[in-house]
């Protein structure tokens, strides 16, 4: 995925879109805190997803898409550092290549054409019907986000009403893990 540098004006600094994997103790209170270090700062989160990744050490992973000059991203990650529950902080965006996958559920409703050219579009983008009435259809499509965005924006027409999204996951490619 292409990033997305947005220059500001007056300012010799860039915006950039980061993707952060957050390796922490899965106890209580732990996701309130990295969220209140974005809030309490004035970050934005543009994605976040959590999972448990190793049961018998209690660690989950908190994946994190971010957008911020060079410098913000660095004070968030020493920031997320010196958190007691964290055990690592990768920023995959600056460690190299990695892979990033979110999955959408688009909820349509139609009849007739919009209903026909709705499956039409949803065939290219090799959308998954997973719930079908004869007045509605749930797609399912996995991607990087700007295929889901695309998506989206192709199935307004066709009587999209709901979107539900599960936020990027993301790995860095290669033999290294986090």
């Amino acid at each position: 995925m292409k990033d997305i540098v947005y220059d500001i004006p007056n300012t010799q600094a860039s915006v950039r879109r980061h993707t952060l994997a957050v390796i922490v103790d899965n106890e209580f209170g732990v996701l309130a805190r990295v969220i209140g270090l974005f809030s309490g700062r004035g970050y934005n989160i543009e994605s976040l997803t959590v999972a448990e990744i190793e049961h018998d050490k209690k660690r989950s992973r908190i994946t994190i898409v971010t957008s911020g000059t060079e410098m913000v991203v660095e004070q968030i990650k020493k920031l997320l550092d010196r958190m007691v529950p964290v055990y690592k902080v990768h920023d995959l965006t600056v460690e190299g290549a990695h892979v990033e996958r979110e999955l959408g559920l688009f909820k349509l409703v139609g009849v007739g054409h919009n209903r026909i050219e709705a499956l039409r579009v949803a065939d290219i983008f090799r959308a998954r019907v997973v719930d079908s009435t004869p007045e509605s259809f749930v797609f399912e499509i996995t991607g990087e986000s700007a295929k889901l965005d695309v998506f989206a924006g192709l199935m307004e027409p066709f009587g999209l009403i709901e979107v539900c999204r599960t936020g990027v996951a993301a790995m860095s490619r290669g033999k290294e893990g986090v």
